[in-house]
Protein backbone atom coordinates (compact mmCIF):
# COMPACT_ATOMS: atom_id res chain seq x y z
CA UNK A 1 0.00 0.00 0.00
CA UNK A 2 2.74 2.27 1.03
CA UNK A 3 4.76 1.92 -2.37
CA UNK A 4 1.50 2.40 -4.54
CA UNK A 5 1.12 5.60 -3.00
CA UNK A 6 4.24 7.23 -2.68
CA UNK A 7 6.02 5.37 -5.53
CA UNK A 8 5.83 6.24 -9.31
CA UNK A 9 5.46 2.92 -10.69
CA UNK A 10 6.14 3.86 -14.60
CA UNK A 11 9.83 5.29 -12.84
CA UNK A 12 9.98 1.32 -11.88
CA UNK A 13 12.56 -0.91 -12.30
CA UNK A 14 14.91 1.52 -10.40
CA UNK A 15 18.77 1.81 -11.81
CA UNK A 16 20.33 1.42 -8.80
CA UNK A 17 22.70 -1.89 -8.34
CA UNK A 18 21.79 -4.97 -6.71
CA UNK A 19 22.80 -4.69 -2.96
CA UNK A 20 22.69 -1.13 -3.33
CA UNK A 21 21.79 0.64 0.25
CA UNK A 22 19.56 3.08 -1.03
CA UNK A 23 16.50 1.28 -1.52
CA UNK A 24 16.88 0.80 1.81
CA UNK A 25 16.70 4.32 2.76
CA UNK A 26 14.15 5.51 0.07
CA UNK A 27 11.82 3.15 2.07
CA UNK A 28 12.60 4.79 5.91
CA UNK A 29 12.06 8.04 4.30
CA UNK A 30 8.77 6.75 2.80
CA UNK A 31 7.95 4.98 5.98
CA UNK A 32 8.80 8.14 8.03
CA UNK A 33 6.44 10.65 5.77
CA UNK A 34 3.69 7.93 6.69
CA UNK A 35 4.16 7.84 9.87
CA UNK A 36 4.58 11.67 10.57
CA UNK A 37 0.84 12.18 8.65
CA UNK A 38 2.53 14.63 5.81
CA UNK A 39 0.04 16.23 3.48
CA UNK A 40 1.35 14.79 0.05
CA UNK A 41 0.32 17.30 -1.76
CA UNK A 42 1.78 20.04 0.84
CA UNK A 43 5.39 17.75 0.85
CA UNK A 44 8.54 18.49 -1.56
CA UNK A 45 11.34 16.03 -2.16
CA UNK A 46 14.35 17.76 -3.76
CA UNK A 47 17.75 15.66 -4.75
CA UNK A 48 20.93 16.99 -6.15
CA UNK A 49 22.81 14.76 -8.34
CA UNK A 50 24.86 11.16 -7.90
CA UNK A 51 23.18 7.72 -6.97
CA UNK A 52 21.08 8.58 -3.76
CA UNK A 53 19.54 11.67 -6.11
CA UNK A 54 17.75 9.37 -8.23
CA UNK A 55 15.59 8.79 -5.44
CA UNK A 56 13.63 11.76 -5.78
CA UNK A 57 12.33 11.01 -9.22
CA UNK A 58 10.83 7.38 -7.69
CA UNK A 59 8.41 9.67 -5.07
CA UNK A 60 5.06 10.54 -5.83
CA UNK A 61 5.61 14.16 -4.55
CA UNK A 62 5.97 17.42 -6.29
CA UNK A 63 9.67 16.61 -6.66
CA UNK A 64 12.63 18.84 -7.73
CA UNK A 65 16.10 17.02 -9.37
CA UNK A 66 18.29 19.77 -9.69
CA UNK A 67 21.89 20.32 -10.53
CA UNK A 68 25.06 18.72 -8.73
CA UNK A 69 25.50 19.88 -4.76
CA UNK A 70 22.54 22.39 -4.85
CA UNK A 71 19.47 20.75 -3.30
CA UNK A 72 19.69 22.76 -0.40
CA UNK A 73 19.62 25.79 -2.57
CA UNK A 74 16.71 25.11 -4.72
CA UNK A 75 15.27 23.86 -1.26
CA UNK A 76 15.67 27.18 0.38
CA UNK A 77 13.88 28.99 -2.16
CA UNK A 78 11.12 26.62 -2.26
CA UNK A 79 10.68 26.83 1.84
CA UNK A 80 11.36 31.07 1.67
CA UNK A 81 8.65 31.13 -1.00
CA UNK A 82 5.80 28.56 0.82
CA UNK A 83 6.91 28.51 4.41
CA UNK A 84 4.05 25.82 4.81
CA UNK A 85 5.54 23.37 3.02
CA UNK A 86 6.87 20.07 4.07
CA UNK A 87 10.54 20.35 2.49
CA UNK A 88 12.94 16.77 2.34
CA UNK A 89 16.32 16.92 1.04
CA UNK A 90 18.01 13.84 -0.24
CA UNK A 91 21.66 14.20 -1.03
CA UNK A 92 24.38 11.86 -1.13
CA UNK A 93 28.01 12.06 0.52
CA UNK A 94 29.88 13.77 -2.24
CA UNK A 95 26.83 15.52 -3.25
CA UNK A 96 26.15 17.48 0.34
CA UNK A 97 29.79 17.67 1.74
CA UNK A 98 31.82 18.71 -1.73
CA UNK A 99 30.14 19.90 -4.61
CA UNK A 100 27.39 21.42 -2.15
CA UNK A 101 29.51 21.84 1.36
CA UNK A 102 28.81 25.50 1.45
CA UNK A 103 25.22 24.96 0.95
CA UNK A 104 25.06 22.99 3.76
CA UNK A 105 27.21 24.82 6.46
CA UNK A 106 25.08 27.70 5.65
CA UNK A 107 21.75 26.11 5.68
CA UNK A 108 22.82 24.38 9.39
CA UNK A 109 23.82 27.79 10.48
CA UNK A 110 20.23 29.69 9.31
CA UNK A 111 18.05 26.97 10.75
CA UNK A 112 15.59 26.98 8.35
CA UNK A 113 12.87 24.22 8.42
CA UNK A 114 14.15 21.55 6.18
CA UNK A 115 15.15 17.33 7.12
CA UNK A 116 18.32 16.44 5.45
CA UNK A 117 18.69 12.85 4.47
CA UNK A 118 22.30 12.30 3.92
CA UNK A 119 22.75 9.33 2.22
CA UNK A 120 26.54 8.06 2.89
CA UNK A 121 27.92 5.05 0.89
CA UNK A 122 31.83 7.02 1.16
CA UNK A 123 32.19 7.15 -2.50
CA UNK A 124 31.09 8.95 -5.35
CA UNK A 125 29.22 5.64 -6.77
CA UNK A 126 27.58 7.08 -10.10
CA UNK A 127 30.71 8.67 -11.78
CA UNK A 128 32.60 5.06 -11.23
CA UNK A 129 33.81 5.65 -7.90
CA UNK A 130 35.79 8.51 -6.78
CA UNK A 131 36.63 9.48 -3.45
CA UNK A 132 34.60 11.81 -1.41
CA UNK A 133 35.02 13.98 2.05
CA UNK A 134 33.18 10.77 3.43
CA UNK A 135 35.31 8.25 2.02
CA UNK A 136 37.70 6.90 5.20
CA UNK A 137 41.46 7.52 5.36
CA UNK A 138 43.71 4.91 3.72
CA UNK A 139 40.48 3.14 1.94
CA UNK A 140 40.92 2.92 -1.65
CA UNK A 141 38.81 4.52 -4.52
CA UNK A 142 38.89 5.28 -8.37
CA UNK A 143 41.05 8.46 -7.73
CA UNK A 144 42.72 7.16 -4.55
CA UNK A 145 43.98 3.77 -5.91
CA UNK A 146 46.92 3.98 -3.32
CA UNK A 147 44.85 4.84 -0.68
CA UNK A 148 43.23 7.96 0.46
CA UNK A 149 45.23 10.31 2.36
CA UNK A 150 41.96 12.59 3.33
CA UNK A 151 40.47 12.83 7.02
CA UNK A 152 36.85 12.06 6.53
CA UNK A 153 33.87 14.27 7.89
CA UNK A 154 31.45 13.33 10.40
CA UNK A 155 28.67 14.73 8.66
CA UNK A 156 27.02 14.75 12.49
CA UNK A 157 29.52 16.45 14.31
CA UNK A 158 29.67 19.42 10.90
CA UNK A 159 26.38 20.06 11.05
CA UNK A 160 26.10 20.24 14.91
CA UNK A 161 28.70 22.70 14.72
CA UNK A 162 27.09 24.66 12.12
CA UNK A 163 23.93 25.17 13.74
CA UNK A 164 21.56 22.06 13.06
CA UNK A 165 19.02 21.98 15.78
CA UNK A 166 18.48 17.81 15.14
CA UNK A 167 21.13 15.53 13.86
CA UNK A 168 20.97 11.24 14.03
CA UNK A 169 22.93 9.11 12.59
CA UNK A 170 21.50 5.39 11.00
CA UNK A 171 22.23 2.51 8.84
CA UNK A 172 20.64 0.48 6.29
CA UNK A 173 21.12 -2.46 8.55
CA UNK A 174 18.58 -0.41 11.06
CA UNK A 175 16.09 -0.12 8.62
CA UNK A 176 13.80 -0.95 11.24
CA UNK A 177 14.45 1.96 13.57
CA UNK A 178 15.55 4.81 10.91
CA UNK A 179 11.79 5.61 10.13
CA UNK A 180 11.35 6.90 13.87
CA UNK A 181 14.75 9.11 13.39
CA UNK A 182 13.46 10.86 10.24
CA UNK A 183 10.20 11.31 12.28
CA UNK A 184 11.68 13.53 14.65
CA UNK A 185 13.96 15.45 11.74
CA UNK A 186 10.55 16.12 10.28
CA UNK A 187 8.74 17.25 13.33
CA UNK A 188 12.19 19.48 14.38
CA UNK A 189 11.19 23.14 13.50
CA UNK A 190 14.75 23.64 12.44
CA UNK A 191 17.03 23.01 10.16
CA UNK A 192 17.70 18.54 10.43
CA UNK A 193 20.21 16.31 9.54
CA UNK A 194 19.85 12.15 9.20
CA UNK A 195 23.28 11.05 8.18
CA UNK A 196 22.03 7.23 6.40
CA UNK A 197 24.89 5.16 6.09
CA UNK A 198 24.60 3.04 3.01
CA UNK A 199 26.35 -0.09 1.31
CA UNK A 200 27.86 0.26 -2.17
CA UNK A 201 28.86 -2.95 -3.02
CA UNK A 202 29.72 -1.88 -6.53
CA UNK A 203 32.51 0.30 -5.96
CA UNK A 204 33.50 0.82 -2.68
CA UNK A 205 32.90 -2.78 -1.30
CA UNK A 206 34.29 -4.67 -4.38
CA UNK A 207 37.59 -1.76 -4.29
CA UNK A 208 38.20 -2.27 -0.75
CA UNK A 209 37.34 -6.06 -0.75
CA UNK A 210 34.16 -6.06 1.99
CA UNK A 211 32.83 -8.70 0.29
CA UNK A 212 29.11 -8.32 -0.66
CA UNK A 213 26.11 -6.26 0.56
CA UNK A 214 25.32 -9.23 3.29
CA UNK A 215 29.03 -8.60 4.31
CA UNK A 216 28.60 -5.19 4.17
CA UNK A 217 25.78 -4.93 6.13
CA UNK A 218 26.78 -7.15 8.88
CA UNK A 219 29.74 -4.35 9.13
CA UNK A 220 27.41 -1.61 9.69
CA UNK A 221 25.81 -3.85 12.45
CA UNK A 222 28.96 -4.96 14.33
CA UNK A 223 30.46 -1.44 14.21
CA UNK A 224 27.81 0.61 15.55
CA UNK A 225 26.77 1.45 18.69
CA UNK A 226 23.50 3.19 19.93
CA UNK A 227 24.17 6.64 21.93
CA UNK A 228 23.12 5.21 24.92
CA UNK A 229 25.47 2.24 25.28
CA UNK A 230 28.35 4.73 23.66
CA UNK A 231 28.03 6.81 26.74
CA UNK A 232 29.18 3.65 28.72
CA UNK A 233 32.25 2.62 26.53
CA UNK A 234 35.50 4.42 27.15
CA UNK A 235 37.24 6.33 23.72
CA UNK A 236 39.35 3.59 23.14
CA UNK A 237 36.55 1.19 22.93
CA UNK A 238 34.73 3.68 20.67
CA UNK A 239 37.71 3.92 18.74
CA UNK A 240 36.52 1.39 15.43
CA UNK A 241 32.85 2.07 16.05
CA UNK A 242 30.39 4.97 15.29
CA UNK A 243 27.46 6.13 16.96
CA UNK A 244 23.83 5.60 15.74
CA UNK A 245 20.59 7.25 17.51
CA UNK A 246 19.46 10.94 17.92
CA UNK A 247 23.38 12.74 18.74
CA UNK A 248 21.74 16.42 18.81
CA UNK A 249 18.15 18.08 19.84
CA UNK A 250 18.41 22.02 20.39
CA UNK A 251 15.74 24.92 19.92
CA UNK A 252 16.95 27.97 18.01
CA UNK A 253 14.84 30.72 16.18
CA UNK A 254 13.90 29.17 12.72
CA UNK A 255 14.98 30.94 9.14
CA UNK A 256 11.52 31.79 7.66
CA UNK A 257 9.46 32.50 10.62
CA UNK A 258 12.25 35.44 11.34
CA UNK A 259 12.47 36.53 7.91
CA UNK A 260 8.13 36.75 8.31
CA UNK A 261 8.85 38.67 11.14
CA UNK A 262 11.14 41.32 9.55
CA UNK A 263 8.74 41.68 6.51
CA UNK A 264 5.95 42.24 9.45
CA UNK A 265 7.84 44.86 11.19
CA UNK A 266 9.28 46.91 8.12
CA UNK A 267 5.25 46.69 6.51
CA UNK A 268 3.99 48.31 9.99
CA UNK A 269 2.37 44.63 10.44
CA UNK A 270 3.50 44.50 13.99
Amino acid sequence: MLAEKYLRAPMMPHIWCPGCGNGIIMQAVIRAIDKAGLDQDKTVIVSGIGCSSRASGYMNFDTLHTTHGRALAFATGVKMAKPELNVIVLTGDGDALAIGGNHFIHACRRNIDITTIVFNNSIYGMTSGQYSPMTPAGQFATTSPFGNIDRNFDVCDLAKAAGATYVARSTAYHAASMPDLIVKAINNKGFSVVEAIAQCPTYYGRRNKLGGPVDMLNWQKEHAVNVAAAARLTPEQLEDKFVIGELHNSSAPEFTEKYDQLVARLQGRE
